[in-house]
């Protein structure tokens, strides 16, 4: 009985060390993220029974070096860290891999504001490019923020809830009157310096009469004037308006990213934790701002909020855990940084009183889409009613333009 407990506690250890002979050397990858393609060559080396690594990344025209950090070998699954420093905040990338033949099937989390998966192939010796024998094929060139490379799975309950909008929702009409777009600064208290934001009120405003009023988040790449770009709101409303189809209302377009630089930067995805900290910024700088300079009605059955991707996120973590300041609510096609459903909803009974339309919505071609799924999912396993929308689009602007269409002609009725 001995010998062959010696022989299996043998085998173990030989079959550790082929492992761990197997990890060291080069692993290249290409993979896409919300912020476009990120490129990285793994150096992992042995030392005895240690490991250690490091890595060298590529994005866009930014290229950077980094040492691993707790690089350890079970069986056939190895985990690293990578530290990113941005501006004093520290971020941990941990990576998990799988160790097949000639691969490593990688999960990477960045913080708990995205998680990646992807494949990187070994980098034979002498071998400085990659070539068709050891390039991860990256998928074929889409809409520049889709995240790429995710199984998405579709369930019976993931259809579109409306038609689609018809033709030149945003065309600018004329023989009918138009509202105003303007940008303006606030002091953010939150950040220490002033902020911009961008501010639509529609036809005839008039101080005269209280507004209700509509917060409209942007992505991980955007600023301001991002929605504008993309869907040009001012119009949007001016048509549905004029039809009859949206209450009069003013539409705020802020900054979501609370830093002093506020732009995204070469590497948006590292601006993730301002998005956090906006949360601050636009309970205490950015609603009181809007208050003292535009005729609004203050109570929460006339504020809504909305955003897309990581703004969609934002709407969420926000909106649903301050009902006391929101009544309308929606998230399209909501980023990694949306916080379990249980956390947002603790309490079922109490978000069902209060909310007046809960959206949300993802397209069938967008690989965040399991995101918006959990959000649908657990909302209908708890009974709290909401709009569930999954239309033929990706993680783009005709899925946020379309469905800031269908939102705003449900607000404030």
């Amino acid at each position: 009985m001995k010998p062959l407990l010696l022989l299996i506690a043998l085998t173990g250890i030989l079959a550790s060390s082929i492992h761990a002979a197997d990890i060291a050397g080069k692993w290249r990858a290409e993979f896409e993220t919300q912020v476009g393609v990120q490129k990285y060559l793994f150096t992992l080396q042995r030392d005895g029974e240690k490991l250690t690594g490091k890595a060298a990344s590529e994005v866009g025209d930014r290229k950077r070096e980094v040492e691993l950090k707790e690089v350890k070998l079970t069986g056939d699954t190895v985990s690293f860290v990578e530290d990113f420093d941005f501006q004093g905040s520290l971020i941990r990338i941990r990576y998990t891999g799988k160790v097949g033949a000639g691969e490593i099937a990688f999960t990477r989390e960045v913080g708990e504001f995205a998680k990646e998966e992807f494949r990187a192939a070994r980098v034979e010796p002498g071998n400085t490019a990659p070539t068709s024998a050891n390039k991860v094929q990256a998928p074929a060139p889409q809409e520049p923020r889709i995240p790429r490379g995710r199984e998405i799975t579709l369930g019976p309950d993931d259809k579109p809830a409306f038609d689609d909008p018809p033709a030149g929702i945003t065309t600018k009409r004329d023989g009918i009157p138009h509202g105003r777009l303007e940008m303006i600064e606030y002091d953010s208290k939150t950040v220490g310096t002033k902020r911009r934001m961008q501010v639509y009120t529609p036809p005839g405003y008039s101080a005269d009469r209280k507004y209700p009023v509509l917060y409209l988040l942007h992505g991980i790449g955007g600023d301001e004037t991002e929605w504008q770009r993309f869907a040009t709101p001012d119009q949007l409303l001016d048509n549905l308006i004029a039809d009859g189809k949206a209450v009069p209302m003013i539409i705020v377009m802020p900054n979501g990213r609370a830093q002093k630089d506020d732009s995204p930067g070469p590497n948006p995805m590292a601006t993730a934790p301002a998005f956090a900290v906006f949360e601050r910024d636009l309970l205490e700088d950015v609603i009181p701002a809007i208050q003292s300079r535009y005729s609004t009605d203050t109570n929460r059955t006339a504020r809504a909020l909305a955003g897309l991707s990581m703004g969609g996120g934002q709407t969420l973590n926000f909106g649903l855990t301050h009902l006391d300041s929101f009544a309308w609510i929606g998230g399209f096609s909501s980023a990694p940084n949306t916080k379990p459903p249980s956390l947002l909803i603790p309490d079922p009974a109490a978000a069902k009183a209060r909310i007046r339309l809960l959206w949300i919505s993802c397209g069938n071609k967008d690989g965040l889409i399991g995101i918006s799924q959990g959000m649908h999912a657990y909302l209908k396993e708890k009974g709290v009613p909401h709009v569930w929308h999954v239309d033929g689009n990706g993680h783009d602007a005709t899925h946020w333009r379309n469905n800031l269409w269908l939102f705003t002609q449900r607000i404030f009725k």
